[in-house]
């Protein structure tokens, strides 16, 4: 499961934000699809340079993501490396991909529905609901100090009104 974190929660809603705007989208281009928008987001790279690095490999993300190896110089296995660094796992990659992974579905606003993986809307409803899931996961993890906080609110002065 992908990794709550800011950079990857920011990632998600900006892809979503710039497909809301009219960015490019086509499921079947690889630098215009589900995580050619996101990798152009996280990748700082045109949607035309990423289709001149991944038709060095064969198939889509998903199928892409499940051969990359780290270790690599190949471009496409560089930009899969920036999703990774961001928090996702190859499954997490084919989930974007196929709009599938049912935590997120889960949190979809009304609930659980099937999405379509290549109907813009649902892309972008579904890269919001990660992103407000993930922020959710985030935001569970952190845990205030009762004392520290107790202490910090005496020390402010009241306003004069």
């Amino acid at each position: 499961m992908a990794q709550a974190n800011l950079l990857l929660i920011e990632a998600l809603r900006e892809t979503a934000g710039r497909l809301k705007n009219g960015a490019y989208y086509a499921w079947g281009h690889h630098g215009g699809c589900n995580c050619g928008n996101l990798l152009q987001v996280v990748c700082n790279v045109t949607k035309e340079e990423i289709v001149t690095h991944a038709h060095a490999m064969n198939g889509e993300w998903s199928e892409i993501a499940m051969e990359y190896c780290p270790v690599s110089n190949v471009p496409v296995q560089l930009m899969l490396k920036k999703l990774e660094d961001v928090g996702l796992t190859p499954t997490d990659i084919h989930h974007i991909e196929y709009l599938d992974d049912r935590k997120v579905l889960e949190n979809l606003p009304g609930g659980f529905r099937w999405l379509k993986r290549n109907l813009k809307e649902d892309v972008i409803a579904y890269f919001e609901a990660m992103a407000n899931m993930l922020e959710d996961q985030l935001l569970a993890t952190i845990v205030l100090d009762k004392e520290e906080l107790f202490s910090a609110s005496r020390k402010t002065e009241p306003i004069n009104a």
